[in-house]
């Protein structure tokens, strides 16, 4: 696919100052569902989990969203995730939590693409988000409804980048943050939490570990509402604009495979709920991406259930792999995962380190684009799954890349000569 191929989204000072037009437009929130039984909740005051203890699902009411909310209409708002207002559950559009977020470019990968045999390969780059990864879109959408319902302090456990944005975004919304990560989650993202203002602990062992330590002092502090991954029902609402975005940045055709990195599964949740949204308000047809979802080898979990044909995974031995934010041994949300998966006839793919370590540096020398190492598992699967055949050569391919590589430093292995200030560059290789 051509660069001309992908529509250009405004961004500036004059997005900006549209977002004030917006304060018209109102959220068409209905209810909260729980994801396995449909029972029905109120969403107008603080929710953890149904009581099937599974994630529960924002629903809208969509005759009323598609008066406002249309195609034609999105061509005037803002160039952020808030474009999409009517479908996220923010009712009061002044007390949205904003750094800008949203509208990330879908940047087409051409030398790349041919390398590997899929020209068409197209790369959704959430690097380049506030805080560097896509974890933004959850935060600024979690906060801002956390506070709109009256909630004074947020808690999770993160293997980062989560744990990152929320404290960001918590900090804009001058609430309270607390976070707990494995000791051996990216350093800057310590860094971040600490900037931000947030209590952070770090924890001698996986993110389940510093879960189990969160979830005990929540129960010990007021006003604080745990937002451990699927454990409040809106960081699903601000995941799933990527799927709204790459829609509409490909003219509202959908591609022939997404490929996601899949830990906690949010995202892939997300981007599923988003095109069933969409075919709901008659935006596409009955025709959906092949939603792949990538892991590590070393973290594998819904591959594994996937192969088994099982509607739920087993938690992963002796998780370990260096793409640190899909280090997820057991996620609560593993069935809807695997639903989205299948629904849309996709699959599940593990890649080693080695591998997506490889083709993050072949990645940043063909394109010049430094991604995660996250982003870098879905190009080692693309090109595993275009070796196999599930990709033809002809398809439509999106690659989420979740974050930028700045985050992960030790990744690439810098050997070079030092020269003394009296020394000479030698000729030309």
């Amino acid at each position: 696919m051509a660069l001309s191929d992908v529509t250009p989204m405004p961004r500036g000072h004059a997005g900006r100052r549209k977002l004030i037009t917006m304060t018209t437009i109102s959220s068409a929130l209905s209810h909260l569902e729980c994801s396995r039984t449909g029972v029905p909740s109120d969403a107008d005051v603080v929710q953890g989990v149904s009581d099937a203890g599974v994630p529960l699902l924002a629903r809208y009411d969509l005759e009323r969203a598609a008066r406002t909310l249309t195609r034609e209409s999105l061509a005037a708002r803002p160039a952020t995730l808030w474009r999409y207002q009517e479908m996220l559950p923010v009712r009061d559009p002044g007390r949205v939590v904003t750094l800008g977020e949203g509208m990330t470019p879908l940047l087409p990968l051409p030398r790349y693409g041919r390398r590997i045999g899929v020209p068409g390969l197209l790369m959704k780059d959430e690097g380049l988000i506030p805080t560097g990864a896509f974890k933004a879109r959850g935060a600024a959408v979690g906060v801002s409804r956390a506070a709109e319902l009256g909630v004074t302090g947020v808690a999770m456990p993160t293997n980062g980048n989560a744990g990152a944005a929320w404290a960001t975004y918590a900090a804009r919304a001058g609430m309270r943050c607390l976070i707990a990560m494995p000791v051996d989650a990216p350093a800057i993202t310590r860094t971040e939490c600490v900037a931000a203002g947030a209590e952070l602990y770090l924890v001698d062992g996986l993110i389940g570990d510093a879960g189990r330590l969160i979830n005990a002092a929540v129960r010990e502090r007021a006003g604080y509402q745990e937002v451990s991954t699927l454990k409040e029902p809106y960081r699903l609402e601000g995941k799933k604009t990527m799927g709204y975005e790459i829609v509409e940045q490909l003219r509202w055709r959908v591609p022939d495979v997404i490929l996601y990195p899949t830990g906690g599964g949010v995202g892939i949740i997300g981007i599923y709920k988003a095109l069933r949204e969409m075919q709901q308000l008659g935006w596409i047809g009955d025709d959906l991406p092949r939603l792949v979802a990538v892991q590590a080898e070393g973290c594998a979990p819904i591959v594994e259930a996937f192969a088994a044909g099982a509607d739920v995974s087993r938690p992963f031995p002796d998780a370990h792999t260096v793409a640190f934010g899909i280090t997820v041994p057991k996620a609560l949300g593993d069935f809807l995962v695997l639903d989205a998966v299948r629904a849309t006839d996709g699959t599940a793919i593990a890649v080693s380190d080695e591998a997506l370590l490889a083709e993050q540096l072949l990645l940043a020398r063909d394109e010049g684009t430094f991604i995660c190492p996250e982003g870098a598992a879905c190009m080692a699967a693309a090109r595993q799954l275009r070796e196999s055949g599930f990709i033809a050569a002809g398809d439509s391919v999106v690659v989420l890349n979740t974050g930028t590589g700045l985050k992960y430093p030790d990744t690439i292995t810098v050997d070079v000569p030092t020269l003394a200030v009296d020394g000479v560059i030698p000729p030309r290789r």
